[in-house]
């Protein structure tokens, strides 16, 4: 089943992972309007790929603009997102010589975090990120928009059984620290975040499950400032991931 990506960002990262089997590029208005240079980069790289172009008016954008998205007279048919296995994801860290970086979400359920701490944890070197199949958001041309792309370039894993998943990563000497903003403890030594880890972002309003939480190595509160209680899950995730980063220099 193929889908539309929409966005000049998102579109233009699709065609350039070439990931994703490609149908046909869809522009808004006709050949002989002007182009800005985004759009120039587009057609060159559809030219590259013999990638069929359609060029209308109102129609299709028209549709997606009413459902609130905004496609900036942009839109690429492709396949659905191609999900992939922990061990591509591990494999790539060991390829790289890296200690695994991984980012798992325990059932995040908006597609804007998802998108957003997507971005982050492609920008931050991430190995893979890890999504439950179910009661979770998935991959779609949203989340794609919201990561501006990102998403294309970053391995994401699909799993049935996050605790499942956690006690492999253990067996494989992975460290697992699960983000709690209900701790009173500190925040950790740069050292413990500086290895093989895994880090869980738990729901929005719900955090970690409990099972999760109790699996994880290590919980990790960050410190605020302010009078805010909490942050944001995928800007608290974007932080935390940036600290281990961090801890790697």
């Amino acid at each position: 089943m193929s889908e539309l990506i929409y966005g000049r960002r998102a579109v233009m990262e699709t065609l350039r992972a070439g990931r994703r089997h490609l149908y046909r590029l869809w522009l808004e208005g006709d050949e002989q309007d002007k182009q800005s240079a985004i759009i120039q980069s587009l057609l060159a790289l559809a030219n590259e790929k013999n990638l069929p172009l359609r060029f209308i008016k109102g129609g299709l954008f028209e549709k997606l603009e009413r459902r609130g998205q905004n496609p900036q007279g942009v839109a690429l048919e492709v396949d659905e997102y191609p999900y992939v296995e922990l061990d591509e994801c591990l494999d790539y860290a060991y390829q790289r010589k890296e200690d695994p970086l991984l980012l798992i979400l325990d059932h995040l359920e908006d597609p804007q975090n998802l998108g957003t701490l997507i971005r982050s944890a492609e920008v931050l070197g991430a190995h893979g990120l890890i999504i439950p199949d179910r009661r979770a958001a998935k991959v779609t041309p949203a989340v794609s928009n919201a990561s501006a792309g990102a998403v294309e370039h970053l391995r994401v894993a699909l799993v049935t059984n996050l605790n499942r998943l956690i006690d492999e990563l253990k067996r494989t000497q992975i460290w697992v620290a699960g983000l709690d903003s209900n701790l009173e403890s500190p925040f950790p030594d740069r050292k413990t975040l500086a290895g093989p880890l895994a880090i869980v972002v738990g729901s929005e309003g719900k955090g970690l499950s409990r099972l999760t939480r109790e699996k994880c190595d290590f919980l990790v509160r960050l410190p605020m400032l302010g009078q805010v209680e909490s942050l944001n899950a995928a800007v608290a995730g974007s932080i935390l991931l940036y600290a281990a980063r961090e801890a790697r220099t």
